[in-house]
C-alpha cells in the first residue's frame, strides 16, 4: 500500500513539473532573428501562440524590441513604447490573451519590416475574446531562464521517481 502512495505522489510530482514546461518557446525570425528585411507576418503563419508561450528576440544591440499600441504598430510610430529593450536578447513571456505588437524603435526599421503582431489565445481549450494592445502583463528579460528551469526540474523529478521506484522494487 505504501508503494502505491509513493507511486501516486511521484506521478503528481511529474505532472506538476511537466505542465509548465509545455509552453512553447519561439525564436522570432528563426535563424534570421530580429532584423530588417524579414516578413514577420509570414513567420507567424501556422503558429498558434498561447498564454504562457515565450518569444525570444535575438538581434544586434543597435536594434530594439518595443512593445507598442496597435496604432503605433500600424503607423510605425517610434518613441511611444510601452516597454522597450535593447540588450540583444529579449525574452517576452506572453501572459495575456489578445494581439500584441512589437516594432524596432530605430527610425525607419519598422518601415523596413521590423514589426511583429502576435495574436495570443488562451491556453485553455476556449479561444480568447479579449484584445489587449497595452498590456502590463508582459515580462522582459535578457535570458530564457524560466524554460531552462522547467526542463531541469522536470528531469530532476524524473530521476528522483526512477530512484524511488528502483528502491521500492528491490524490497520485493
Amino acid at each position: 500500500m505504501a508503494s502505491l502512495s509513493v507511486g501516486v505522489a511521484c506521478v503528481l510530482l511529474v505532472l506538476c513539473m511537466v505542465v509548465p514546461s509545455l509552453a512553447a518557446v519561439y525564436t522570432v525570425g528563426d535563424t534570421s532573428g530580429w532584423t530588417t528585411g524579414i516578413d514577420y507576418s509570414t513567420w507567424t503563419q501556422g503558429k498558434t501562440f498561447k498564454v504562457g508561450d515565450t518569444l525570444v528576440f535575438k538581434y544586434p544591440t543597435f536594434h530594439t524590441v518595443d512593445e507598442v499600441s496597435s496604432s503605433d504598430y500600424s503607423t510605425c510610430t517610434v518613441g511611444n513604447a510601452i516597454r522597450s529593450d535593447n540588450s540583444g536578447s529579449t525574452t517576452v513571456t506572453l501572459k495575456a490573451a489578445g494581439t500584441h505588437y512589437f516594432i524596432c524603435g530605430v527610425v525607419g526599421h519598422c518601415g523596413n519590416g521590423m514589426k511583429l503582431a502576435v495574436k495570443v489565445v488562451s491556453s485553455s481549450s476556449t479561444t480568447a475574446t479579449t484584445t489587449t494592445t497595452t498590456n502590463p502583463d508582459f515580462s522582459y528579460s535578457s535570458s530564457n531562464r524560466s524554460s531552462f528551469a522547467a526542463y531541469f526540474i522536470t528531469w530532476v523529478a524524473l530521476i528522483v521517481i526512477l530512484v524511488i521506484n528502483v528502491s521500492l522494487w528491490q524490497k520485493f
